[in-house]
């Protein structure tokens, strides 16, 4: 029997759908290219030269998602999320088709959240209309500074004015937007980092994402790396974030995201829960739950071998399980990037195991002051925020500690 049909029967199998329900379902689709690699970027992007072959590779992106069809067969969508690269170099009729494609082949749940990410590089008036338009309900506006010698320490191809233009049209255009910022950049001091975090809370943003530069493997930064921050001022940063968005009502609800009352990130929420999502696209990661395992897969990198992979009907390039031994440490990975944390019956939902599988890691962790809990939730503490990799740490598997 051919792989997918055998994933479909076991999954369909008899006594399997009596079982709890599956998590809610994402879609992510990457859209890859951009107009030039930052120098800080590790994700799967790739500058074109010339014009991208956008019909190629929707005509693939749909390919794509037919194929997976057997892995998520009667589950409907609940939000999607377009990504990369940098998506807004798609013009909006692009959008509006992949969006139909989309449509044509999921059910999506009444309302569901579509994001699509901007970068003022690629900003023109009346382009952000376009894509609400198509369908997009929420954009994400990479802007990650609006000081002209910060964008140019990091390689970014926009300039000040283009930002703040950016997001004008967005604030103009949509009900609900996200702005994108970075602190702790080269050669930044906390007072320069201020006016761009007051320049941003000047629009009066619904949501909010601030970010610390970090140096990645196999980026030009961890070649060339620059002078940053030492982590007393990055932290003075942080602090100032923290108090600045509590002043204007803006509820910090992830370890890096705040957001006003209704506008936080429905998708980014549902990987933090450990959540379902299929991905499509250049590298796009899936994560899917079965009613006995937990599904990873990673679609092939390269824009051009992904594109003839994904119109043969073979777009996956890793497929493997999740070990349940690897669980604990997946699923608090997650959750512990949530101010409030989850539910402990969650984990039992998302991972198929005991809540005792957690318990030693829950011990050590309270012992330490990171985390707090109760007799139905588990969550993070101050201390646990702002050493939240050794907190995460606290779950790996012994043998990967």
């Amino acid at each position: 029997m051919p792989p997918t049909a055998q994933r479909l029967f076991d999954y369909l199998r008899p006594g399997t759908l009596n079982l709890p329900a599956l998590p809610p379902l994402s879609l992510y689709v990457h859209l890859p290219w951009c107009l030039r690699k930052c120098p800080y970027c590790d994700f799967s992007s790739h500058e074109h030269k010339g014009e991208p072959p956008f019909d190629r590779y929707l005509d693939a992106l749909r390919c794509d998602l037919e194929a997976a069809l057997p892995f998520i067969w009667g589950r409907r969508l609940h939000s999607v999320f377009i990504g990369g690269g940098t998506p807004s170099l798609f013009p909006p009729a692009a959008i509006d088709r992949l969006l139909g494609d989309v449509r044509a082949l999921m059910p999506l749940e009444p309302g569901s959240e579509v994001t699509l990410e901007a970068n003022p590089g690629t900003f023109e008036r009346d382009r952000f209309r376009g894509y609400r338009a198509a369908g997009v309900t929420r954009l994400s506006i990479g802007v990650q500074s609006f000081d002209d010698a910060a964008l140019q320490a990091i390689g970014r191809v926009h300039d000040a004015a283009q930002a703040r233009a950016a997001v004008d049209e967005a604030r103009d255009a949509f009900d609900t937007f996200n702005i994108d910022l970075m602190y702790a950049l080269p050669g930044q001091t906390p007072a320069a980092f201020d006016a761009d975090l007051q320049t941003a809370l000047a629009f009066e943003p619904p949501h909010l994402s601030i970010y610390h530069l970090t140096i990645e493997p196999n980026t030009f930064f961890a070649k060339h790396p620059p002078a940053l921050p030492d982590d007393d001022l990055a932290a003075d940063m942080l602090d100032r974030i923290v108090e600045s968005t509590a002043a204007r009502g803006l509820e910090r609800y992830e370890v890096s995201a705040f957001a006003r009352p209704g506008h936080r990130c429905v998708h980014n929420l549902n990987y933090w829960q450990f959540g379902d999502y299929l991905g499509i696209g250049a590298g796009a990661h899936s994560k899917l739950s079965f009613a006995h395992r937990v599904q990873r897969q990673v679609r092939f990198r390269d824009p051009a071998r992904y594109m003839a992979r994904a119109l043969a009907g073979e777009a996956i390039a890793q497929d493997a399980e999740v070990a349940r031994r690897e669980l604990p440490f997946e699923f608090m990975l997650n959750a512990m990037r949530l101010t409030e944390g989850v539910a402990l019956a969650s984990f039992g939902e998302r991972t198929g195991l005991a809540p005792t599988a957690l318990e030693a890691g829950l011990v050590e962790a309270e012992r330490r002051g990171l985390l707090a809990r109760d007799l139905h939730r588990v969550w993070p503490s101050a201390r646990g925020l702002d050493f939240l990799n050794d907190l995460q740490s606290i779950f790996l598997p012994p043998a990967s500690r």
